[in-house]
């Protein structure tokens, strides 16, 4: 495609989604929480560690394939669970997955999405799901059923969400969920017509209009309403016996997300779960969090061999490389994958993917390592340390 000839790297994405989405929707994607502290800190923290190449290697042939929860992808990264990609791009969910799939990458569904979990596992291209839980044991067991008959094998639940976090940027923007119909609302549309014909007008008449499908059991309120209360209510006294229940009911891969400290790390090993994600939503929550790589380690340090990923920043294949180092199993990318999807669908999706991937594998080569497996932390050195 000619539109993304001139996309070079994942900041391209960005650039390229403000220009094509409404001030609304691009707010939301790419708006953290209050001052942005978090966000700028998982930016910050990769500029804090510096390579050290090793030279006169035989770099003739490298692979960046990785192994997690004993299948191999084609590169140590995957596609971040992000809610409301449909309305940003047409099929958004879909289109990610379908990209991730035929680059032999993981992506995981949001339970924020508005295409039903369902008719995403029907093709085939995703078995992780990510989950907010309900707020009562009934909802919660009726919901992981749902997961289970749909086929998905990996369960990400994420446990930094027990209220929803300051909305006054999203708000400044025009943004609420779900969406409340204004005559600004509809001005920010005409005048992004190749999104309101090509994503919003195509999903409406194809599909009628998009509903919060994967939040619970049943389907959730469209995205477009008058009462713009979004249900979380509910949520802030789940704890670890919640946690402990969930392990009891799925069967399958049990992973939690939105872990940062080595304590918490511990406890939801030692409630069996398979592995783990450091992030901090990408700054979208708690204002001022730690930055997840200087998280990383010591969650890494707590739980010995248990797989510890980690999300939240990430833009270049270096940034992939130095979490690696650190311990990461594995790093999953959000917005700009988003951004690639508004962008040229899954075409857009499927190119950031090779970019990345071709920049993994050139800075392993330009590092003197040939295999994933041979990153540690001899690689890195702390600037000013």
């Amino acid at each position: 495609m000619k539109r993304l000839a001139k996309i070079r790297n994942l900041h391209d994405f960005e650039r390229a989604a403000q220009r094509y989405l409404p001030r609304p929707l691009f707010g939301y994607v790419a708006n953290a929480a209050e001052e942005g502290g978090s966000f700028k800190a998982n930016r910050r923290a990769f500029e804090d560690l510096s390579f050290i190449p090793r030279g006169l290697v035989d770099v003739s042939r490298v692979s960046s394939e990785t192994e997690l929860f004993g299948r191999h992808y084609a590169a140590p990264f995957g596609i971040a669970p992000m809610g409301l990609s449909a309305l940003s791009a047409y099929r958004g969910d879909i289109v990610q997955a379908r990209a991730a799939a035929a680059a032999k990458l993981p992506m995981i569904l949001s339970g924020t999405s508005l295409i039903p979990m369902e008719e995403v596992a029907e093709h085939g291209a995703s078995d992780w799901f990510q989950a907010y839980l309900p707020g009562d044991m009934p909802a919660i067991e009726a919901l992981i059923a749902r997961v289970r008959r749909s086929g998905f094998k990996h369960l990400v639940i994420t446990i930094d969400y027990p209220v929803p976090p300051n909305s006054d940027n999203n708000r400044r923007c025009g943004f609420s969920s779900p969406l409340r119909p204004s005559l600004r609302l509809a001005w920010d549309g005409l005048i992004r017509p190749r999104w309101l014909f090509g994503t919003f007008m195509r999903t409406l008449l194809r599909h009628g209009m998009p509903h919060f499908e994967n939040n619970y059991a049943s389907r959730g309120i469209p995205v477009i309403a008058k009462d713009v209360n979004r249900d979380f209510s509910g949520r802030s006294h789940l704890d670890w016996e919640v946690l402990k229940r969930v392990r009891e009911l799925w069967p399958d891969y049990l992973i939690v997300k939105g872990i940062l400290h080595p304590e918490d790390a511990r406890k939801a090993q030692r409630l069996g779960v398979d592995g783990i994600i450091v992030s901090n939503h990408g700054g979208r929550q708690l204002d001022s969090t730690v930055a997840t790589l200087r998280a990383l380690p010591a969650v890494v340090e707590a739980v010995g061999n248990l797989p510890v990923m980690v999300d939240s920043g990430f833009r270049r294949g270096t940034d992939v490389l130095k979490a690696l180092a650190l311990g990461a199993s594995f790093v999953f990318i959000g917005r700009p994958i988003n951004y690639a999807a508004a962008y040229a669908g899954e075409s857009g999706v499927a190119h950031a993917l090779e970019l990345l991937k071709q920049e993994v594998s050139r800075d392993m080569a330009l590092l003197g390592v040939t295999r994933v497996a041979e990153l540690g932390r001899g690689h890195l050195v702390a600037n000013g340390g």
